[in-house]
């Protein structure tokens, strides 16, 4: 990354527009910036069936060391060469047969093979996980959460209340590998593939992990410790101010910068 933009951002006690877009232009404007990501997993399918059921599965293993993550996802996606035909072509026992040697830091066998019923079970009743998401989304709300905390719910199956892959919104945290699935699908550029164009970018909210919460404080916006929903919404709204029909297009960015500066420092 360009020394200036380094020096523009450390040099300011108030982060411009300028600034943030300089960024976004930086670490966005190719795939070439995009490795290692877990985002890169959704480009190698072009029907947006199979891509959003990639795109839930990568977010939801998006935690831990990034190498890691993405040798966690391949061993899962490396059984599904058509990932919507795989879903509904196999049961809970045989997925749990499938991926009886899947472990991934705290997340087990079961949690995935949980996860992989619940998308079934949402293909079955609303046809694709996209219009199950829809049917709780509606365009007067401020954010997707409403949307979002439905979905959630319809991916979870009885008796599954502690799956790892599936949070709880009643609990209050950020939810930002559901966020990120949601900056993956309705977003698009050369970073964010796109394909849910009914939800409106200007809905979504931050993925909130340590390296946007870092460079929220960092550049004021906000003073919020607690890395939970509601400093979610918080660095949404403030980022909403930059560009408020696309506030979570600078995350992507502000990750990686911040990335960069730790190795910096």
């Amino acid at each position: 990354m360009p020394r200036e933009i380094y020096m523009d951002i450390e040099s300011s006690t108030i982060v411009t527009k300028e600034q943030l877009d300089n960024l976004y232009h930086e670490y966005c404007s190719s795939r070439e910036g995009m490795h290692p990501d877990p985002v890169s997993f959704l480009f190698r399918y072009d029907d947006l069936r199979d891509r959003e059921i990639v795109g839930l599965i990568a977010s939801s293993l998006a935690y831990g060391r990034v190498a890691h993550i993405l040798k966690s996802v391949e061993q899962v996606l490396s059984q599904m060469s058509q990932p919507r035909q795989f879903i509904l072509g196999n049961s809970h026992k045989d997925f749990q047969k499938i991926f009886k040697n899947f472990k991934h830091r705290f997340t087990t066998s079961d949690d995935v093979a949980h996860l992989c019923v619940g998308i079934k079970n949402v293909i079955g009743e609303f046809g694709s996980l996209y219009d199950c998401f829809m049917s709780g989304y509606n365009d007067n709300h401020e954010t997707v959460l409403p949307a979002l905390t439905g979905f959630l719910c319809n991916l979870q199956i009885p008796g599954d209340r502690c799956n790892s892959l599936i949070p709880a919104p009643e609990k209050k945290s950020a939810m930002k590998r559901m966020n990120l699935f949601l900056r993956w699908m309705v977003r698009k550029d050369a970073i964010d593939p796109g394909g849910w164009e009914k939800v409106s970018k200007s809905k979504l909210i931050l993925p909130l992990d340590v390296h946007t919460h870092r460079m929220g404080i960092k550049l004021g916006l906000t003073e919020r410790k607690p890395a939970d929903i509601r400093t979610a919404l918080e660095i949404t709204k403030a980022l909403r101010e930059f560009d408020p029909e696309d506030p979570v297009k600078y995350d992507f960015a502000l990750t990686k910068y911040s990335i960069d500066l730790n190795r910096k420092e």
